[in-house]
């Protein structure tokens, strides 16, 4: 996009951690935002902060796992502002137990209308809007490092290889097309969000949990998982990489550059015919390092 300024985008998950630090960068670098999130308390929260530093924002809330929500949504921002030229599918949850196929129905129900189906309603929704403006327009679909090489968990690995190949194959059929709006999909590495606390916003009628590890042990290691988060990159500097995406109208968003030698890995066993292996990234130095590339 060459446009910026003025125009109107959408993000998801815009409460907290990555859609914050997208709905932060966007808006100051002069669009106007509508930010949607399923957690009322903590949007209105960040929307009256954007709002009192200047900025033109609009929340709405929205459950992504349900269409009509967000056909409401689409609803709200053209109503608002007239029209969407950057949609945002942000909105994620992490969910599951240990091993994964002992995992819950719920759970995948749940991860799944939220991660994946989430990320099929936006688009659905929103990108006939942008083709039928006839303008430049944008999305971006939210997968994870781990919608790219092998990862531990199941339904949350399921739910990333899924917005990986579809926004892949959406962007080919905009190009082959013709249409203006383009596509990115975002594939960050461990950013500062508040994802381990994804349960807050757990439906109800979604409720029975998988078996997880008890005791000291499982309690540590959650503990380190925790300070390895609030460690990790920050929201705005993704933020930033996606505006910078959508200038250039990337496709490809890594946050980590020491994640690659592990993409790498995983395409070069395919090739061979190996079975899957697991590979180390860098040390913690070089992760250090990459964060404030």
């Amino acid at each position: 996009m060459q446009t910026i300024e003025g125009r109107v985008a959408v993000v998801t998950g815009a409460a907290s951690g990555i859609g914050r630090g997208i709905a932060e960068t966007l808006a100051e670098a002069g669009m106007k935002v509508v930010l949607g999130d399923v957690e009322q308390g903590a949007l209105q929260r960040t929307t009256n902060e954007l709002t009192n530093r200047g900025l033109d924002v609009h929340a709405v809330v929205v459950d992504v796992s349900k269409p009509e929500q967000v056909e409401a949504l689409a609803g709200a921002t053209v109503d608002k502002y007239g029209a969407v030229h950057v949609l945002c599918n942000n909105a994620g949850v992490v969910a599951g137990g240990s091993p994964t196929w002992r995992s819950s129905l719920d759970d995948w129900q749940w991860l799944m209308g939220v991660n994946m189906m989430g990320v099929v309603h936006g688009v659905r929704t929103f990108l006939p809007i942008m083709i039928e403006q006839g303008d430049e327009a944008h999305i971006v679909n939210t997968a994870s490092i781990a919608g790219l090489i092998w990862g531990d968990g199941a339904l949350y690995t399921a739910s990333k290889f899924a917005v990986v190949g579809m926004s892949e194959s959406w962007y080919l059929e905009l190009v082959r097309g013709g249409y203006k709006p383009r596509i990115s999909v975002l594939c960050p590495g461990l950013v500062d969000t508040n994802l381990l606390d994804a349960r807050r916003n757990r439906p109800p009628h979604l409720s029975e949990v998988s078996p997880r590890p008890r005791g000291p042990k499982a309690e540590a290691a959650f503990q380190r998982m925790v300070e390895m988060f609030k460690k990790s990159l920050s929201p705005r500097v993704v933020g930033e990489q996606v505006l910078q995406a959508i200038r250039e109208e990337r496709f490809y968003v890594l946050t980590h550059p020491r994640f690659k030698p592990m993409i790498e890995h995983r395409m070069n066993t395919i090739l061979a015919g190996e079975n899957p292996s697991p590979l180390s990234a860098t040390r913690p130095s070089e992760e250090r390092r990459d964060s404030a590339e």
